[in-house]
């Protein structure tokens, strides 16, 4: 946030300057555009990702936002279809895979960047072929997510042990000429094309509808750093009049997102807070 007449980062501040924070989106909501992570955002980290969930309060939160909002979505790791079951929203977009698919309000399908087409067989044939004993005896969960493949070592009896062997694991996959992405106790294989929040966030906003001018977005983990970066250039190049990036403060969170962030949140509990001004009257 660069912009609206509040120098340098706000960071952890009182309800009132994040009020002030908001007030241009608030101000003309029709054109503007609510972004959201899902897990550490808008749902708790829980060792079983299957078993994460939105409370009802924030989803209530969100409906009542998309009502007011030019555009709102969720941007996941996820599969978008999985979002979608997850937040239980169809008046919303979601990005899922990292932007690499979209499923549009209203939409009963989402499409895949056609780029990655080609590479969904072969990312998943690597991820096959990795799926040895040895991983499932570190209790190593795989993850299906189309043209990614992830890792998760999170719940591990050995979390030490499960990432060395995780460690293998990129080291053929970047052998195999694929590209490894780290995140929170997770590894994701995806193929050697860009797939972060920041494109898909991009690449969303250009074709929407609606003419947006301010954008807000809100994450906890090193992918949403992307999403980050991809608004502060759009901020620099004219097409954005005023961004909020929000980062969700946690204890295996990395520090980039504190400190790259225009306001800080913590938890779960303070993206719930975040989410009530953007509709107080």
């Amino acid at each position: 946030m660069r912009d609206a007449g509040i120098s340098g980062h706000t960071k952890a501040v009182t309800s009132a300057l994040r009020y002030e924070a908001l007030d241009p989106l608030r101000h003309d909501p029709a054109r503007a555009a609510i972004l959201l992570d899902i897990d550490g955002t808008l749902s708790p980290i829980v060792e079983e990702p299957s078993e994460a969930h939105v409370s009802e309060g924030t989803r209530q939160l969100l409906i009542e936002i998309s009502r007011r909002y030019g555009v709102v979505a969720c941007v996941s790791g996820r599969r978008a279809s999985e979002a979608r079951a997850m937040v239980s929203i169809g008046t919303i977009s979601y990005l899922g895979s990292h932007g690499a698919e979209l499923l549009r309000a209203g939409w009963t399908t989402p499409v895949l960047d056609p780029r990655l087409e080609g590479w969904r067989r072969r990312i998943q044939e690597f991820g096959a072929a990795a799926d040895t004993p040895q991983l499932r005896r570190h209790r190593i969960r795989l993850e299906d997510k189309g043209a990614i493949v992830a890792f998760h070592w999170r719940g591990a009896r050995d979390e030490v042990a499960a990432r060395t062997a995780i460690d293998e694991v990129a080291a053929q996959a970047e052998a195999a000429g694929l590209k490894t992405h780290w995140g929170r106790k997770v590894l994701e294989v995806r193929p050697p094309v860009q797939i972060d929040k920041g494109a898909g966030i991009a690449n969303l906003l250009a074709d929407v509808d609606a003419d947006v001018d301010a954008a807000l977005y809100v994450g906890d983990d090193v992918t949403d750093l992307d999403a980050f970066d991809r608004l502060g250039r759009l901020l620099a190049e004219g097409r954005l009049s005023h961004v909020v990036r929000v980062g969700v403060r946690s204890d295996e969170g990395p520090q980039e997102i504190v400190s790259q962030a225009d306001i800080v949140v913590d938890g779960t509990a303070g993206v719930r807070d975040l989410l009530a001004l953007l509709i107080e009257r």
